[in-house]
């Protein structure tokens, strides 16, 4: 299965087919809920108008990516249960988002902030700490759309279509219609996206089983298949595998909505309380990735043998299904990357323009320069997306993208904790944030770029999640800094409101 790849010509038209119809909604988007797109948060916020269902689409079409679809069944066809990480981790996460966001969207909406670094210097005045934020926020994201194109390159490639120039008229599309429409149109693709994923995966995880002869022997195939492998895979977690699984579920958990992409769905939510009601009813997606998770023993199962594990859901599906339904899939796991790489640009474009460009270079630019401003930079983000994956190996945005998680969690404290406790100052945040960020950064290099790393207690050893260890480190110079050095924050956000 690992050979050249015949076009199959029909489901390659169902692909473009459905391909089309979301390019069309994307240009139609910018009629839709009609606003002035000279405006930033009109553009870049859909103009804080997006009520309980558009919101629930538009965060679950940035959260449950086509880099998801692909990856995790690829973690768990690779090591077993140790891949399923990212059910808990789905589950922490949305008992933080009520807790959290709806406090954060009262006092973005209050004060008109577009972006998390928007807050930071709403309430610390100054440049330093809220373009620090506004860095992390950048870098952390151009790796994540990237991987979005890694999840659109293996599909393409699945129907038999080899090179680099489909990618490429891909995001262009994506590109103009970004441009032209904003948050608008992801939040309308996002519908079209959800509802084939779930018809994808349903149809999936009913029909492939009988193919396979019922569960029973799909996980009774897997549970074969790793005792043979042997090491650290297997259907259930080993002993020492306990504290990485868990810190990376808690980590990750806590990176998850400081990324800009997410922040930037939550804050164009029309309602604190519409936050609350999503909160609430995104678990329903966590059912969805538990689904998709069992793909990836479904293939150890259907004997698929493949050279990268990125390649088992496309070869899974090519194997059992007929040509038509290997399209539509194709498709839906496609869009499903259009949409959080738009969200992803616009959040990007969001921080750089509000963050870095008018308060460093200039200060006294007009609404419409910003949103100007910030169109141009979406198109600069997503070109360079495409540079990313094109001239560099696709290993170097994995890399990236496991070190963004860790550096996106350096910003939490400002972020968060600073809206539950007057006691930190902007020197002392800034401070935790540099040593986080070398800490994390100087562990996973040390680790080869793992996600991981194992700290001795005396004879004892636990693995953490490299994040977790560094924001924990954050925090206690941040507490011990703002100590030392106390600030009269309440003026600094009046100021800077």
């Amino acid at each position: 299965m690992n050979g050249t790849i015949a076009i199959d010509p029909v489901a390659l038209t169902i692909f473009v087919a459905f391909f089309a119809l979301v390019t069309v909604i994307g240009f139609f988007a910018a009629r839709w809920k009609r606003g002035d797109l000279t405006q930033l948060h009109e553009w870049g916020l859909g103009g804080r108008q997006f009520g309980v269902v558009i919101s629930w689409f538009l965060v679950g079409g940035d959260f449950y990516t086509a880099y998801t679809v692909i990856a995790v069944p690829a973690l768990v066809y690779a090591v077993g249960g140790y891949g399923f990480f990212a059910l808990p981790y789905t589950i922490i996460v949305y008992p933080f988002v009520y807790l959290v966001m709806p406090r954060l969207w009262k006092i973005a909406h209050a004060k008109g902030h577009i972006t998390a670094a928007d807050y930071v210097h709403g309430e610390f005045g100054g440049k330093w700490l809220p373009a620090a934020v506004a860095v992390t926020g950048i870098v952390a994201t151009m790796p994540y759309i990237a991987l979005q194109l890694v999840g659109m390159q293996v599909v393409i490639k699945g129907l038999g279509v080899t090179g680099e120039l489909p990618l490429v008229i891909a995001f262009l599309i994506l590109a103009l219609y970004t441009y032209t429409s904003g948050l608008r149109a992801p939040a309308m693709i996002a519908f079209v996206k959800d509802i084939m994923i779930y018809i994808v995966v349903i149809a999936a995880v009913c029909l492939i089983p009988v193919k396979l002869g019922g569960y029973a022997h799909v996980f009774q195939a897997a549970d074969t298949y790793f005792t043979a492998k042997g090491g650290p895979t297997g259907l259930l977690l080993k002993p020492t595998q306990f504290t990485a699984y868990a810190t990376l579920a808690l980590g990750s958990a806590l990176a998850g909505f400081m990324y800009p992409h997410t922040m930037t769905a939550v804050l164009s939510s029309a309602s604190a309380n519409t936050v609350r009601k999503n909160a609430i009813f995104l678990p329903i997606y966590t059912l969805l990735l538990g689904l998709i998770a069992l793909l990836g023993y479904m293939a150890i199962a259907a004997g698929v043998h493949v050279s990268s594990p990125s390649d088992v859901v496309p070869t899974l599906f090519r194997t059992l299904f007929p040509s038509w339904f290997v399209g539509f899939a194709a498709a839906a796991i496609a869009i499903s990357a259009l949409v959080p790489a738009a969200i992803m640009s616009i959040g990007a474009a969001n921080l750089f323009t509000r963050n870095l460009w008018r308060p460093l270079v200039a200060p006294n630019q007009s609404s419409a320069g910003e949103a100007s401003t910030a169109k141009i930079v979406s198109l600069v983000v997503k070109f360079g997306a495409l540079v990313f994956i094109v001239v560099l190996p696709t290993q170097y945005a994995i890399d990236l993208q496991l070190l963004g998680g860790v550096w996106i969690l350096q910003i939490l404290p400002a972020v968060v904790l600073s809206m539950y406790t007057r006691r930190l100052s902007s020197t002392g945040l800034l401070v935790g944030w540099f040593i986080g960020i070398v800490v994390g950064t100087g562990l996973a290099t040390s680790t080869g770029l793992k996600p991981v790393y194992t700290l001795h207690f005396g004879a004892a050893s636990y693995t953490f999640y490299i994040g977790l260890i560094a924001l924990v480190i954050n925090i206690v110079t941040t507490f011990i800094v703002s100590a030392l050095t106390p600030a009269s924050r309440s003026q600094a956000g009046r100021a800077a409101a």
